[in-house]
């Protein structure tokens, strides 16, 4: 049996991960970023303290939160940095199967990313890409669903909304960001939902050839409707749509995913050998 730890499993992220695990081959004891708040004692997972000691033993630690940087200064486990911001220098989690041999730490990769990566596996024929992706506030974690409830209730209420913990306005608008030099023809629209990511491409064949979706690779599920928002927000799989045009020379291929369930939890289980 697995034994790891989580930092940070007071956070939204933590928890999940907590019982993820739980419910795998794994023994896991969750640990806060430092001392514990009474709200935190209180509620109903048991989070410890972080010290070393309770770290002796361990194969690996999962860091949902950022910990005081002296206490895994002597751990000689796996680390898996799972933050929000992760250690930039750190080489990124595998697409494909499990943690590679003599690598001590590994990062989170952004849930789009693996998302991109999938396409040739989804698609036969594909050729140009470009679009739309809707991003809900889940990658902030309690930073954005406290985020979006505090700006709401702000706004329900008649004043300005704070700013602080989202960095941007979002309670009942839609924010457009311009793509960064060099990131495709992708365009991200943030909006005002905490779970589920929308991913709206409008797809063309290759020269010669014609589009076709290929058998759903692990992970991911062809449904028969797009997906909303809500659909992807219970769902551990990627949901695909794909709309053809008649000639099969392009087509609109809508992907659904939580980047929580879907973009950090599957993989983190995968790359710990933990799937089924």
């Amino acid at each position: 049996m697995l034994k790891l730890a989580v930092i940070g499993a007071q956070t939204l992220l933590g928890r999940e991960l907590v019982n993820a695990l739980e419910a795998r081959e794994a023994s896991v004891v969750p640990l806060s970023t430092g001392p514990l708040t009474l709200e935190e004692e209180e509620g109903d997972l048991v989070v410890f303290a972080p010290t070393p000691a309770l770290l002796e033993g361990l194969e690996a630690v999962i860091l949902a939160d950022s910990p005081d940087p002296e206490l895994l200064a002597a751990f000689p486990g796996r680390i898996l940095d799972l933050r929000a911001e992760p250690e930039p220098r750190v080489d990124p989690l595998p697409l494909a199967g499990t943690w590679p041999k003599g690598v001590k730490a590994l990062r989170g990769r952004p849930a789009l990313e693996q998302v991109l990566a999938l396409l040739p596996s989804l698609m036969d024929g594909l050729g140009e890409v470009g679009g739309t992706h809707l991003r809900s506030v889940a990658w902030l974690g309690d930073r954005g669903l406290d985020g979006l409830v505090e700006q709401t209730l702000a706004i329900l209420n008649g004043e300005d909304p704070d700013l602080e913990k989202l960095g941007y306005r979002q309670a009942f608008e839609v924010v457009p960001v311009t793509p960064a030099a060099g990131k495709g023809r992708l365009m991200e629209i943030r909006v005002p939902s905490f779970h589920g990511d929308l991913l709206i491409l409008q797809i063309r064949a290759s020269e010669g050839r014609a589009l076709a979706r290929k058998a759903a690779p692990a992970g991911v599920a062809w449904v028969e409707a797009a997906p909303s928002s809500r659909d992807v927000a219970i769902s551990h799989d990627l949901l695909a749509h794909l709309d053809l045009a008649s000639d099969g020379k392009a087509g609109v291929l809508t992907l659904g995913f939580d980047p929580v369930l879907w973009g950090t939890l599957r993989p983190t289980l995968r790359v710990l050998g933990l799937m089924d």
